[in-house]
């Protein structure tokens, strides 16, 4: 008799289960859970007849899609911000599709590398509200401080990554994050909002961290060639570009970056012109990438230091050039810098200010 009634009890324990997982499956059917679905993009070729951000890709260059993003989902509650979601996430090349951009930031309408393997979380039940930050490289990072002990909103902000390892100064225009001051409408442009019974889609379009350096140069005609006297026609047999930023750069605020007046170190750039380089020993035009940043020496400028060299003679010149740049700007600039040279170069340093 015992048995019999604990049979029975087995049963109508069962079968509640059982209609339990029914009206639960029913009530996600009409209510399913809230979720939030990452797209990651890239910037790839502007729309005929409007200016895409200066120095994104574009049909002249060639850029390698990244391999790895660094991922944040920053949750906002009672004005206390916190980490909700983190991880890094491999990115495959086969996943990387060419598109058209629809959503809300200024480069509607233009094409895109859309990462058609978006990254999705599901809420179960949490209601949340927040912002999501991504950084995008081509080569692995390394990080001031490790991805596990960021935690607050600021120290995500004040994320730094290491720029001097050669495989990554050689990656920079392979580079690309969300920049934490770029607003649509008042609002940070990757904001989200699952708060009520609604789920979110953001598009991360992601931008480059390194500017983009474009140096054109041109020898008078008429000191190219001097049939008298051979030895004083002018020739620029040499020059590159001298201590470029290899320190810790901001992960979010591309052009934020401070160094020392002057900067001492760091990463060169050689072999823009070389003695080999017959070509260009009279005009010429080359472009490489770095990371912005400006020297407590000349605010709002971007220095660029120079080593030059005329008619091999062994004599340099040292001209830094002091670029004029928007610090608060969430985007990093094209800059160009035309050098005119009428004169053999002497043994000296200078240094010219360009504002445009």
């Amino acid at each position: 008799m015992k048995e019999a009634i604990m049979r029975l009890c087995y049963r109508q324990l069962t079968l509640l289960l059982l209609l339990l997982l029914v009206l639960s499956g029913c009530y996600d059917a009409v209510h399913p859970p809230r979720g939030l679905e990452l797209s990651l993009c890239m910037p790839a070729q502007e729309q005929a007849g409007r200016r895409r951000i200066p120095g994104d890709p574009g049909l002249t260059e060639r850029f390698e899609l990244p391999k790895y993003a660094y991922v944040f989902v920053m949750k906002e509650s009672n004005g206390i911000w916190s980490v909700w979601r983190k991880e890094e996430v491999p990115l495959l090349a086969e996943h990387w599709v060419l598109t058209r951009y629809h959503g809300s930031n200024n480069t509607y309408g233009d094409s895109i590398y859309r990462y058609d393997a978006p990254i999705q979380y599901v809420m179960k039940g949490e209601k949340v509200k927040g912002r999501v930050y991504a950084i995008c490289s081509n080569k692995r990072l390394t990080f001031a401080t490790a991805m596990n002990n960021i935690t607050t909103l600021s120290e995500l902000t004040n994320w730094q990554f290491d720029t001097s390892p050669d495989s990554i100064q050689q990656n920079l225009q392979n580079i690309y994050s969300t920049p934490y001051n770029y607003e649509v409408n008042g609002t940070y442009y990757c904001s989200f909002d699952c708060t009520h019974d609604n789920s979110s889609a953001v598009d991360l379009i992601l931008y480059h961290l390194a500017v983009k350096v474009d140096l054109t140069w041109n020898v008078a005609e008429d000191k190219r060639i001097n049939e008298e006297s051979p030895g004083s026609a002018v020739r620029l047999t040499y020059m590159e570009a001298r201590n470029l930023f290899a320190e810790y750069a901001y992960c979010f605020r591309p052009m934020e970056n401070r160094a020392g007046s002057p900067l001492v170190s760091g990463y060169t750039i050689a072999d823009i012109v070389t003695s080999g380089d017959e070509g260009l020993w009279w005009e010429g035009r080359s472009y490489f990438y770095t990371i912005p940043y400006t020297t407590t020496g000349v605010a709002g400028y971007f220095p660029l230091q120079l080593r030059m060299e005329t008619n091999s003679s062994g004599d340099y010149y040292r001209p830094t050039l002091y670029l004029q740049v928007d610090t608060e700007s969430p985007f990093v600039p094209w800059l160009r810098a035309t050098i005119n040279i009428s004169q053999p170069l002497e043994n000296k340093t200078d240094s010219k200010l360009i504002n445009s």
